[in-house]
C-alpha cells in the first residue's frame, strides 16, 4: 500500500504540468496586454510554488518514522505567500501620484496560490481560482470598456504656476465639462515657480477637447497647455 507521504513520479509530473498550465493562462493575459510580468514569469511563479508545496508535503517522507520528528507540511510552503511580495513589488511603478502594476502584482500573488494548491493536490480550487482570475482580468476589463466606450482618454500637459488650489481649479474645469481625471503626475523640477502637470482625463465624445484646453489655458496661472 502506498504511503500517504509519497507520490509516484507520474503524479508529480502531472501536478507540475498543471501548475505551469494554469499559471501560463493568467500570464498570457498579462503578456497580451503588455504588462511587466507576463507569460514566462507567471509560469515560473506557479511552477516554483507547486514544487515548494510538493517538497513541503512529500519531500521528507524518509524521515516520517524517525524518533522525535515533528512534521508540519505547511511550514515551508507558507514562506511563498510572504516571499512572493518581493517579486510583486518589482512590478509596481510610481510616477508622481499615479501607481501602475498593482493588478499584475496581485495576479502574481494569486498564481503563487494556484501553484501551492496544485502542489497540495487541491486541483478543483486551483482550476476555479484560475478561471475566476481570468474573468476578473479579461471579461470584467472588457465590460468596463463597453460601459465607458462613449468616453475617450486624453492626456494634457500643462505648465502651471505652483500655488495652492490650482490643481483643484483645473480638475473642476474638467469635471464641469463632464470629464473625469484618471491620473495625475506632477513634475516640480521646472524653472522658477512653475510645475509641469500631466493629466490623463476621460471625456465624453461630445466634448470638444480643444475648447476644454482653451478654457484651461485661460485660467490664471496656467502658462501653457499641450494636448
Amino acid at each position: 500500500m502506498q504511503s500517504v507521504w509519497s507520490l509516484p513520479y507520474w503524479e508529480i509530473a502531472f501536478r507540475l504540468f498543471i501548475a505551469g498550465l494554469l499559471g501560463g493562462l493568467v500570464g498570457w493575459e498579462r503578456e497580451r496586454n503588455n504588462h511587466p510580468a507576463g507569460f514566462r514569469t507567471h509560469i515560473l511563479v506557479s511552477l516554483g510554488s507547486a514544487l515548494i508545496m510538493l517538497i513541503s508535503v512529500y519531500g521528507f517522507a524518509n524521515y516520517m518514522d524517525e524518533t522525535n520528528v515533528r512534521f508540519d507540511p505547511a511550514r515551508l510552503s507558507a514562506q511563498v505567500v510572504s516571499g512572493i511580495g518581493f517579486l510583486g513589488a518589482g512590478t509596481i511603478l510610481r510616477h508622481g501620484f499615479s501607481v501602475t502594476g498593482l493588478t499584475t502584482a496581485a495576479s502574481l500573488w494569486v498564481v503563487s496560490g494556484v501553484g501551492l494548491a496544485v502542489g497540495a493536490g487541491f486541483l478543483f480550487g486551483a482550476v476555479l481560482t484560475t478561471a475566476l482570475a481570468l474573468i476578473s482580468l479579461e471579461l470584467l476589463n472588457r465590460m468596463e470598456n463597453i460601459l465607458i466606450k462613449k468616453r475617450k482618454m486624453h492626456v494634457l500637459h500643462l505648465i502651471v504656476r505652483d500655488e495652492p488650489g490650482k490643481i483643484t481649479e483645473i480638475a473642476d474645469l474638467v469635471a464641469r465639462a463632464g470629464g473625469v481625471v484618471r491620473k495625475l503626475d506632477i513634475d516640480d523640477s521646472g524653472e522658477g515657480d512653475d510645475v509641469e502637470i500631466r493629466l490623463m482625463i476621460r471625456l465624453p465624445e461630445e466634448v470638444n477637447l480643444a475648447h476644454l484646453a482653451d478654457r484651461i489655458r485661460g485660467t490664471e496661472g496656467v502658462r501653457a497647455v499641450r494636448i
